[in-house]
Protein backbone atom coordinates (compact mmCIF):
# COMPACT_ATOMS: atom_id res chain seq x y z
CA UNK A 1 0.00 0.00 0.00
CA UNK A 2 1.26 3.44 -0.69
CA UNK A 3 -1.12 5.95 0.80
CA UNK A 4 -3.05 6.54 3.34
CA UNK A 5 -5.95 8.56 4.07
CA UNK A 6 -8.12 9.79 6.76
CA UNK A 7 -10.96 11.99 6.96
CA UNK A 8 -14.93 12.44 6.00
CA UNK A 9 -16.17 12.18 2.51
CA UNK A 10 -19.75 13.62 2.07
CA UNK A 11 -22.29 13.17 -0.80
CA UNK A 12 -22.32 16.08 -3.06
CA UNK A 13 -25.93 17.52 -4.53
CA UNK A 14 -24.71 19.98 -7.47
CA UNK A 15 -27.00 22.58 -8.83
CA UNK A 16 -27.72 21.46 -12.69
CA UNK A 17 -28.43 25.32 -13.50
CA UNK A 18 -27.28 28.67 -12.10
CA UNK A 19 -29.18 31.33 -9.68
CA UNK A 20 -29.93 30.76 -6.24
CA UNK A 21 -31.49 27.72 -4.67
CA UNK A 22 -34.70 28.87 -3.91
CA UNK A 23 -34.75 28.68 -8.03
CA UNK A 24 -33.23 25.15 -8.77
CA UNK A 25 -34.89 22.29 -8.75
CA UNK A 26 -32.43 19.88 -10.08
CA UNK A 27 -29.42 18.33 -9.02
CA UNK A 28 -26.24 16.50 -9.95
CA UNK A 29 -25.76 13.93 -7.27
CA UNK A 30 -21.62 13.15 -6.31
CA UNK A 31 -19.13 12.84 -3.82
CA UNK A 32 -16.21 14.72 -1.95
CA UNK A 33 -13.67 14.57 0.50
CA UNK A 34 -10.41 16.16 0.94
CA UNK A 35 -8.83 12.65 1.75
CA UNK A 36 -10.80 10.39 -0.63
CA UNK A 37 -10.09 12.83 -3.30
CA UNK A 38 -6.64 12.53 -2.97
CA UNK A 39 -6.93 8.70 -2.23
CA UNK A 40 -8.28 8.64 -5.88
CA UNK A 41 -5.90 10.99 -7.77
CA UNK A 42 -3.31 8.52 -6.43
CA UNK A 43 -4.96 5.47 -7.64
CA UNK A 44 -5.39 7.43 -11.45
CA UNK A 45 -1.62 8.22 -11.14
CA UNK A 46 -0.87 4.36 -10.74
CA UNK A 47 -0.35 3.70 -7.02
CA UNK A 48 -2.61 2.16 -4.64
CA UNK A 49 -4.52 3.95 -1.73
CA UNK A 50 -6.76 3.19 1.39
CA UNK A 51 -8.92 5.50 2.66
CA UNK A 52 -10.12 5.53 6.60
CA UNK A 53 -13.48 6.74 7.89
CA UNK A 54 -16.60 6.59 9.07
CA UNK A 55 -20.45 6.71 7.23
CA UNK A 56 -23.91 6.47 8.07
CA UNK A 57 -25.80 3.06 7.69
CA UNK A 58 -28.17 4.67 4.86
CA UNK A 59 -28.30 4.90 1.04
CA UNK A 60 -25.99 7.80 0.79
CA UNK A 61 -22.93 5.98 2.90
CA UNK A 62 -23.47 3.13 1.08
CA UNK A 63 -23.16 5.16 -2.51
CA UNK A 64 -20.47 6.47 -1.23
CA UNK A 65 -18.35 2.93 -0.16
CA UNK A 66 -19.69 1.97 -3.76
CA UNK A 67 -18.52 4.63 -5.47
CA UNK A 68 -15.13 5.10 -3.93
CA UNK A 69 -14.13 1.64 -3.48
CA UNK A 70 -15.36 1.56 -7.81
CA UNK A 71 -12.08 3.80 -7.93
CA UNK A 72 -9.75 1.07 -6.82
CA UNK A 73 -9.29 2.62 -3.11
CA UNK A 74 -9.15 0.47 -0.52
CA UNK A 75 -12.21 1.22 1.83
CA UNK A 76 -11.90 -2.01 4.52
CA UNK A 77 -10.95 0.36 7.08
CA UNK A 78 -14.39 2.38 6.50
CA UNK A 79 -16.65 1.73 9.47
CA UNK A 80 -20.16 2.31 9.29
CA UNK A 81 -22.71 3.64 12.18
CA UNK A 82 -26.42 3.89 12.95
CA UNK A 83 -26.43 6.24 15.31
CA UNK A 84 -25.48 9.35 12.64
CA UNK A 85 -26.27 9.99 8.84
CA UNK A 86 -23.43 10.60 6.52
CA UNK A 87 -22.69 13.98 5.96
CA UNK A 88 -23.85 16.08 2.97
CA UNK A 89 -23.26 19.60 1.09
CA UNK A 90 -24.94 21.25 -1.84
CA UNK A 91 -23.14 22.99 -4.34
CA UNK A 92 -24.50 26.47 -5.48
CA UNK A 93 -23.70 28.21 -8.71
CA UNK A 94 -24.73 31.97 -8.05
CA UNK A 95 -23.46 33.27 -11.71
CA UNK A 96 -20.18 31.64 -14.12
CA UNK A 97 -17.18 30.90 -12.13
CA UNK A 98 -19.03 31.86 -9.23
CA UNK A 99 -19.83 28.81 -6.83
CA UNK A 100 -20.41 28.36 -2.78
CA UNK A 101 -21.27 25.60 -0.75
CA UNK A 102 -23.18 24.76 2.13
CA UNK A 103 -22.21 21.96 4.30
CA UNK A 104 -24.61 19.78 6.06
CA UNK A 105 -22.28 17.72 8.06
CA UNK A 106 -23.09 18.66 12.06
CA UNK A 107 -23.33 15.34 13.65
CA UNK A 108 -22.09 13.21 10.73
CA UNK A 109 -21.49 9.78 11.19
CA UNK A 110 -17.57 10.84 10.58
CA UNK A 111 -17.63 13.32 12.95
CA UNK A 112 -18.20 10.08 15.83
CA UNK A 113 -15.02 8.61 14.71
CA UNK A 114 -12.93 8.24 17.74
CA UNK A 115 -9.25 6.95 18.18
CA UNK A 116 -9.83 3.86 19.31
CA UNK A 117 -10.94 2.93 15.70
CA UNK A 118 -7.19 3.61 14.67
CA UNK A 119 -5.71 0.63 14.57
CA UNK A 120 -1.42 0.06 14.05
CA UNK A 121 -2.75 -2.22 11.54
CA UNK A 122 -4.19 0.47 9.08
CA UNK A 123 -0.94 2.19 8.55
CA UNK A 124 1.50 -1.27 8.65
CA UNK A 125 1.78 -1.75 4.84
CA UNK A 126 1.92 1.80 3.74
CA UNK A 127 4.56 4.55 2.53
CA UNK A 128 2.64 7.65 3.32
CA UNK A 129 -0.05 8.90 5.23
CA UNK A 130 -2.10 11.94 3.92
CA UNK A 131 -3.70 13.80 6.13
CA UNK A 132 -5.27 17.65 6.30
CA UNK A 133 -6.51 20.30 8.95
CA UNK A 134 -9.90 19.79 8.48
CA UNK A 135 -10.62 16.32 10.07
CA UNK A 136 -9.53 18.30 13.60
CA UNK A 137 -12.11 20.81 13.54
CA UNK A 138 -14.83 18.40 13.19
CA UNK A 139 -14.94 17.21 16.69
CA UNK A 140 -12.38 16.21 19.15
CA UNK A 141 -13.02 13.61 18.88
CA UNK A 142 -11.45 13.99 15.00
CA UNK A 143 -8.62 15.69 16.33
CA UNK A 144 -7.80 12.62 18.82
CA UNK A 145 -7.90 10.35 15.29
CA UNK A 146 -5.69 12.02 13.66
CA UNK A 147 -3.59 12.21 17.07
CA UNK A 148 -3.46 8.57 17.41
CA UNK A 149 -2.74 7.93 13.14
CA UNK A 150 0.46 10.23 13.48
CA UNK A 151 1.92 8.45 16.11
CA UNK A 152 1.30 5.16 14.62
CA UNK A 153 2.51 7.24 11.41
CA UNK A 154 6.08 8.08 13.23
CA UNK A 155 6.41 4.93 14.82
CA UNK A 156 6.32 3.41 11.54
CA UNK A 157 8.07 5.36 9.90
CA UNK A 158 5.54 6.89 7.29
CA UNK A 159 6.17 9.58 5.24
CA UNK A 160 3.67 12.44 6.34
CA UNK A 161 1.94 14.75 4.11
CA UNK A 162 -0.25 17.61 5.29
CA UNK A 163 -2.73 19.76 3.70
CA UNK A 164 -4.05 22.08 5.75
CA UNK A 165 -7.31 22.57 3.38
CA UNK A 166 -8.75 25.08 6.06
CA UNK A 167 -12.86 25.37 5.95
CA UNK A 168 -13.64 28.72 8.01
CA UNK A 169 -17.15 27.94 8.40
CA UNK A 170 -16.79 24.62 11.04
CA UNK A 171 -13.77 26.40 12.67
CA UNK A 172 -15.97 29.08 14.68
CA UNK A 173 -17.00 25.69 16.96
CA UNK A 174 -12.99 24.72 17.47
CA UNK A 175 -11.95 28.63 18.04
CA UNK A 176 -9.76 30.54 15.45
CA UNK A 177 -6.63 30.85 17.40
CA UNK A 178 -6.61 27.53 18.51
CA UNK A 179 -7.17 26.25 15.42
CA UNK A 180 -3.92 28.18 14.28
CA UNK A 181 -2.08 26.77 17.26
CA UNK A 182 -3.35 23.16 15.80
CA UNK A 183 -2.48 23.70 12.19
CA UNK A 184 1.25 24.88 12.86
CA UNK A 185 1.49 22.14 15.53
CA UNK A 186 0.24 19.20 12.06
CA UNK A 187 2.52 21.36 10.13
CA UNK A 188 5.42 20.52 12.48
CA UNK A 189 4.73 17.00 12.32
CA UNK A 190 4.65 16.68 8.38
CA UNK A 191 7.29 15.79 6.32
CA UNK A 192 5.63 17.82 3.59
CA UNK A 193 3.56 21.06 4.00
CA UNK A 194 1.23 21.74 1.36
CA UNK A 195 -0.85 25.00 2.77
CA UNK A 196 -1.92 27.87 0.26
CA UNK A 197 -0.96 31.22 0.28
CA UNK A 198 -3.45 32.35 2.10
CA UNK A 199 -3.64 29.48 4.59
CA UNK A 200 0.35 30.26 5.16
CA UNK A 201 -0.62 33.83 5.65
CA UNK A 202 -2.99 32.75 8.32
CA UNK A 203 -1.15 30.59 10.13
CA UNK A 204 2.32 32.50 10.58
CA UNK A 205 1.36 36.29 9.94
CA UNK A 206 3.13 36.85 7.06
CA UNK A 207 2.95 36.75 2.99
CA UNK A 208 6.59 36.16 2.87
CA UNK A 209 7.69 32.77 1.13
CA UNK A 210 10.42 32.53 2.51
CA UNK A 211 9.71 33.35 6.07
CA UNK A 212 6.92 31.36 6.00
CA UNK A 213 9.53 28.27 4.77
CA UNK A 214 11.53 29.49 7.89
CA UNK A 215 8.57 29.73 10.78
CA UNK A 216 7.84 26.36 9.46
CA UNK A 217 11.14 24.74 9.62
CA UNK A 218 11.19 25.89 13.04
CA UNK A 219 8.31 24.00 13.93
CA UNK A 220 9.44 20.93 12.44
CA UNK A 221 8.32 20.43 9.12
CA UNK A 222 10.99 19.45 6.84
CA UNK A 223 9.53 20.31 3.13
CA UNK A 224 6.70 22.80 2.07
CA UNK A 225 4.82 23.66 -0.72
CA UNK A 226 3.15 26.83 -0.79
CA UNK A 227 0.81 27.18 -3.31
CA UNK A 228 -0.64 30.35 -4.88
CA UNK A 229 -3.08 29.06 -7.53
CA UNK A 230 -2.78 29.84 -11.38
CA UNK A 231 0.32 31.68 -10.96
CA UNK A 232 2.85 29.68 -9.09
CA UNK A 233 4.19 27.37 -5.99
CA UNK A 234 6.86 28.04 -4.12
CA UNK A 235 8.95 24.95 -2.34
CA UNK A 236 11.38 24.62 0.03
CA UNK A 237 13.49 21.69 1.52
CA UNK A 238 14.88 22.03 5.47
CA UNK A 239 18.73 23.06 5.10
CA UNK A 240 17.88 22.18 1.10
CA UNK A 241 16.75 23.41 -2.24
CA UNK A 242 14.04 26.36 -2.76
CA UNK A 243 12.72 28.03 -5.86
CA UNK A 244 9.33 28.47 -7.61
CA UNK A 245 7.83 26.67 -10.28
CA UNK A 246 5.22 28.14 -12.80
CA UNK A 247 1.70 26.81 -12.93
CA UNK A 248 0.51 25.50 -16.14
CA UNK A 249 -2.80 27.18 -17.96
CA UNK A 250 -5.64 25.80 -19.48
CA UNK A 251 -7.99 26.90 -21.94
CA UNK A 252 -11.03 27.13 -19.29
CA UNK A 253 -11.51 27.32 -15.70
CA UNK A 254 -14.69 24.88 -15.26
CA UNK A 255 -14.79 23.91 -11.34
CA UNK A 256 -11.70 25.07 -8.83
CA UNK A 257 -12.86 22.86 -6.33
CA UNK A 258 -10.42 19.87 -6.08
CA UNK A 259 -7.60 21.06 -7.55
CA UNK A 260 -5.80 21.55 -4.21
CA UNK A 261 -6.10 17.67 -4.07
CA UNK A 262 -4.76 16.72 -7.59
CA UNK A 263 -2.07 18.88 -6.24
CA UNK A 264 -1.33 16.46 -3.35
CA UNK A 265 -2.06 13.35 -5.36
CA UNK A 266 1.18 14.68 -8.00
CA UNK A 267 3.72 15.67 -5.44
CA UNK A 268 3.19 12.68 -3.73
CA UNK A 269 3.03 10.31 -6.52
CA UNK A 270 6.09 12.24 -7.93
CA UNK A 271 8.09 11.74 -4.43
CA UNK A 272 7.42 8.05 -4.12
CA UNK A 273 8.92 8.00 -7.69
CA UNK A 274 11.98 9.21 -6.19
CA UNK A 275 11.84 13.11 -7.88
CA UNK A 276 13.29 15.88 -6.63
CA UNK A 277 10.74 18.48 -4.51
CA UNK A 278 10.81 20.79 -7.83
CA UNK A 279 10.05 18.19 -10.12
CA UNK A 280 7.11 16.56 -7.90
CA UNK A 281 5.48 20.04 -7.75
CA UNK A 282 5.83 20.26 -11.61
CA UNK A 283 3.78 16.84 -11.81
CA UNK A 284 1.23 18.10 -8.94
CA UNK A 285 0.80 21.53 -10.86
CA UNK A 286 0.13 19.58 -14.23
CA UNK A 287 -2.69 17.52 -11.95
CA UNK A 288 -4.47 20.51 -10.66
CA UNK A 289 -4.52 22.39 -13.53
CA UNK A 290 -6.34 19.34 -15.61
CA UNK A 291 -8.36 19.35 -12.58
CA UNK A 292 -9.78 22.34 -12.97
CA UNK A 293 -10.78 21.96 -16.33
CA UNK A 294 -13.57 19.90 -15.10
CA UNK A 295 -16.73 19.84 -13.07
CA UNK A 296 -16.31 18.09 -9.69
CA UNK A 297 -13.98 17.24 -7.27
CA UNK A 298 -12.71 13.87 -8.95
CA UNK A 299 -13.95 13.60 -12.07
CA UNK A 300 -10.84 15.55 -13.79
CA UNK A 301 -8.31 13.93 -11.57
CA UNK A 302 -6.22 12.71 -14.46
CA UNK A 303 -4.29 9.42 -15.60
CA UNK A 304 -1.00 9.49 -16.00
CA UNK A 305 -1.07 9.13 -19.08
CA UNK A 306 -3.38 11.95 -19.53
CA UNK A 307 -0.90 13.65 -17.55
CA UNK A 308 2.19 12.45 -19.50
CA UNK A 309 0.42 14.18 -22.35
CA UNK A 310 -0.29 17.53 -21.29
CA UNK A 311 2.89 17.89 -19.83
CA UNK A 312 4.37 16.62 -23.48
CA UNK A 313 1.80 19.05 -24.96
CA UNK A 314 1.13 16.65 -27.57
CA UNK A 315 -2.73 15.74 -26.42
CA UNK A 316 -4.89 19.14 -27.06
CA UNK A 317 -8.19 16.77 -26.62
CA UNK A 318 -6.97 16.78 -22.38
CA UNK A 319 -7.44 20.81 -22.24
CA UNK A 320 -10.81 20.20 -23.56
Amino acid sequence: MDVITIGETMVVFEASSQGPLRYTHTFTKRHGGAESNVAIGIQRLGYSSRWMSQVGDDELGQYLLQAIRGEGVDTSYVQTTADAPTGLFIKEFRRPNESSVHYYRAGSAASLMNSEQVEEQLFSDAKVLHITGITPLISPECDDVLTTAISYAKKLGLYVSFDPNLRFKIMEQYGEERARIRMRELAGLSDLFLPGADEAEWMYGTDQDDEIAKLAFIDGAKRIVIKSGASHSYYAEQGGSSGYVKSHTVNQIVDPIGAGDGFASGVIVGLLEGKSLRDAVDLGAAVGALVVSSPGDIEGLPTRLEVEAFLNNTNSDVLR
